[in-house]
């Protein structure tokens, strides 16, 4: 997924899919790129608000890295609805540290005068 996700963002930086090069630069292995966690967080979110949410503003920030073989885990909170406007506190998390953490704004359907999920 690291290598297939740097090659469809067109980020061909070898530390993304050469394992020596990123050695060769400091790196226990290579590691994903910003634009594959991006669309990874995107997708953590609408897949939990449903198909009719639309990002509108995703603000991330990369801390620890991703290596082959890790997991992260994302997680969300919820931290301000404004009619169908949801603010989305967001922290991917390996066995390293935090991955990921950002803040997401989404529009989402409205039902009964409130945001659904």
């Amino acid at each position: 997924m690291i290598v297939s996700g740097a090659i469809a963002s067109r980020d061909y930086q070898d530390v993304h899919h050469d394992a020596e090069a990123a050695r060769a630069k400091g790196s226990p292995d290579l590691f994903m790129n910003i634009l594959t966690t991006n669309g990874l967080v995107g997708r953590y979110l609408t897949d939990h608000f449903g198909p009719g949410a639309v990002l509108r503003k995703v603000a991330i920030r990369l801390g620890a890295p991703n290596h082959p073989g890790d997991t992260m885990e994302l997680t969300g909170t919820v931290t301000e609805v404004d009619g169908g406007t949801v603010r989305v506190r967001v922290v991917g998390a390996n066995g390293l540290g935090h991955h990921v953490t950002g803040t997401v704004t989404l529009t989402v359907p409205v039902t009964g005068g409130t945001a659904a999920p």
